[in-house]
């Protein structure tokens, strides 16, 4: 599928998060949200990302935003990786490549090694309260994607 545009409704899903219970996206409507993919839970890459997100915490939190992150993770990996790290917000199990798949970011790319792969490209998108795509952030760079988002929240 392609990736959603700004100024259209988010896709909405249904999925597990780590702790096994169902997340939908939209019972987070009158919420911001920070949705950021990354490819492989406990990875360098996917860790120095989501602990900047775990660092940001509260800023993100005075802007009303709540942070979702998705891998093809299954719960009980994302589980390991939230307490392992202490990440004090969702970590979506997107096993089957649902949400991925909606948000257009399951892709064939060239990755940092400059070799074509197929997985998750890094990516972030930013809902509005209304439920409606607000920004689009595809091949992010893990060290620098939480200031990007809390720059244009």
């Amino acid at each position: 599928m392609p990736v959603p545009e700004v100024g259209q409704p988010a896709p909405d899903f249904e999925v597990l998060d780590d702790r096994g219970e169902m997340v939908r996206l939209s019972d987070l409507v009158g919420q911001r949200v920070v949705l950021y993919f990354y490819p492989k839970a406990d990875t360098p890459g996917c860790t120095k990302q989501s602990c900047a997100y775990r660092d940001n915490y509260s800023l993100f939190a005075t802007k009303n935003a709540v942070i979702l992150g998705a891998s093809p993770d299954t719960v009980e990996e994302q589980a390991a990786f939230k307490v392992k790290y202490n990440l004090p917000f969702t970590l979506l199990a997107d096993h089957d490549r649902v949400i991925a798949n909606t948000y257009g970011v399951w892709q064939t790319y060239i990755n940092s090694r400059g070799d074509e792969t197929t997985g998750i490209r890094r990516s972030s998108f930013i809902i509005d309260e209304a439920g409606r795509i607000s920004g689009v952030f595809i091949g992010v760079d893990p060290a620098n994607n939480t200031q990007e988002m809390l720059a244009n929240l």
